[in-house]
Parts: C-alpha cells; structure tokens; sequence
C-alpha cells in the first residue's frame, strides 16, 4: 500500500494533482455538497405580510401576541474549515502499509481540493507537542496552494524528523482560541495520548464546541497492528516512537490484556464523541484514505 502511495504521488507530481485526480473520483458518487456553510442564526423579528411563506413564522409568539411575525435570519455564510494534523512521532508508524501520517496527508489534501471547488475558506494547523503551523482560513487560488505546498514539505521531512511527543490536549486548546470565526474543525490523529487524560482531552474538544466550532474527529490507526495486535508468536523488541523506551515482549503473553484494554479506551472515546455530538470516523490506514473519506462523505450527504 505505502510504495503504491508514493508511486501515485510521484506519477501526478505534486498533492494538488493528486487530490485533484481523487475528487473527480468523489464526485461520481456525490449529488451534492457534503459540507455546507453552517446554519443561518436568527437576528430579528418582522411583521408577516399577507402572501408570504408561512415557513418562518414564529407561532409561539403568535399564541403569546395574536400577532404574526416571522424570523429573520442572518445571511447564510460559506464554510469556513481548520484541517487539523497530528503530526507527533506515533503517527510516522509504518509497517507493510501506508503511515498514519501519510494517510492524514493525503485525506487532508482531497478535503482541500474538495473546498476548493466550492470555494470555501481553508485553514491548517500542524500540533505534536505543541502548534508547529497554523494558518487562517482562506480562500483564495494562492492560499490553497500555499496550503498544498505546506503538506509536502511536511511529507519531505517526516522522512528524516521523527522524535515529536504529542500533547494534543494543549494543541486543541490553542486551536480553540486561535480559531476566532466558527468553522468546521476535522482533526486527523491516532489519539495515542495518556489514556488517563481522557476527561482533559475532551474538555479541550468541549473548548472547541464551547466556541460554536463543528467538530469531525478522523481516528487514523493501523487497525490490525495497533488494535488487534496481530504479530506473529516470537519475541520482539517495541520501541516507543515518541519516547524512545524499548520493552522485549512474546506478543501471545499480553494480546488478550492489551487488545481488550486498548478497544476500552478507544471506544470510550468513540462513545463520549456521541456525547459531546463530535463526528468521529475510525480511520483504518489499511482500507486506503481515498475509499475511508468517501464512505464518510456519503455518510454526511444524507444527514442533509
């Protein structure tokens, strides 16, 4: 999967033609926009006039005056949309397959694309133990480029730089307040943090709803590696990619333990996200970035 990847990559020259050839793709089996400008907001009441739709009359205040007034609404606004990557050492995993990292890289560069065409605003921000970029959300021809430009550079040197922690928690807090206009806010990360620091990671997700923000949650994970720990029965040696500390294992002596404690985990967080109306979408690098985006952009056209 990762050499077919790269061999794609290289074929179209850069991630803009790349994204480019897999929205065309997307389109075929979309009949409309998944993503939307946010709901319009109420700003004021005004008398009903005879003829005019009663699709907006405000029949509470009727009981309350006799009189008929109908919403008015603030215009609707185009999506404006913060592209969110983990890009801490966990996430350069790889092993006969596609990284996390790429994976997040090239489903980043489609949704871009995706935008693009719909010319709405785009932002990017880049957090392992801290922000390394963030960009306002804009739409112009030259800020989508800058954006492409901003991923493949990443994508260079994720090959030669990879000893970042994560501290995503601080990360979405900062992106809360740096993100100043509501918008759609879609983190791609493998959520590989301290799992007793669930309640502070959703807090600072809460921070993000709290600010009127949309979140969609992309759950990226080596599914048959990192969940169902598929290894083959010999020792091996596992070296933590973030802090370098090595632990000699058979994996048959702790699979049981480790696959039932890290699904816990996982679908703990899956279900607190339905709590807190986050989108997350488990993200199996395995199953390819192109077909796991669009199941979800099929999934999102219909609650529209």
């Amino acid at each position: 999967m990762a050499s077919i990847e790269r061999l794609r990559l290289a074929q179209f020259g850069n991630l803009e033609l790349l994204a480019n050839q897999v929205v065309e793709g997307f389109i075929t089996g979309l009949h409309k926009s998944p993503f939307h400008g946010f709901s319009v907001e109420f700003a004021e009441h005004r008398l009903y006039n005879t003829g005019e739709s009663t699709r907006h009359i405000d029949w509470k205040l009727y009981g309350r005056t006799e009189k008929m007034f109908t919403k008015k609404y603030e215009e609707e606004t185009n999506l404006r949309c913060q592209i969110v990557l983990d890009v801490s050492s966990s996430m350069y995993f790889e092993k006969d397959g596609v990284s996390k990292f790429e994976f997040s890289v090239y489903a980043a560069a489609s949704i871009i694309e995706l935008l693009k065409r719909q010319r709405d605003a785009v932002g990017l921000t880049f957090f392992s133990d801290k922000i390394e970029l963030h960009t306002q959300a804009k739409s112009s021809v030259a800020h989508h480029r800058f954006l492409f430009s901003e991923l493949e550079n990443r994508f260079v040197q994720y090959q030669s730089d990879k000893s970042s922690n994560t501290n995503a928690i601080q990360a979405l807090h900062d992106i809360a307040e740096l993100t100043h206009r509501r918008s759609l806010v879609v983190v791609f990360s493998d959520l590989l943090d301290d799992p007793s620091k669930i309640d502070e990671l959703f807090q600072a997700l809460n921070h993000l709803k709290h600010n009127k923000h949309e979140v969609i949650l992309f759950h990226v994970v080596n599914k048959a590696l990192e969940v169902d720990f598929n290894l083959d029965n010999r020792p091996y040696q596992l070296i933590d990619m973030e802090t370098g500390e090595k632990m000699r294992l058979q994996p048959a002596e702790i699979k049981a333990k480790y696959v039932e404690e890290i699904q816990k985990y996982f679908n703990e967080i899956k279900m607190r996200c339905a709590n807190y109306r986050i989108d997350f979408m488990p993200a199996d690098v395995n199953e390819g970035y192109n077909q796991i985006l669009l199941q979800y952009l099929l999934k999102r056209q219909k609650m529209y």
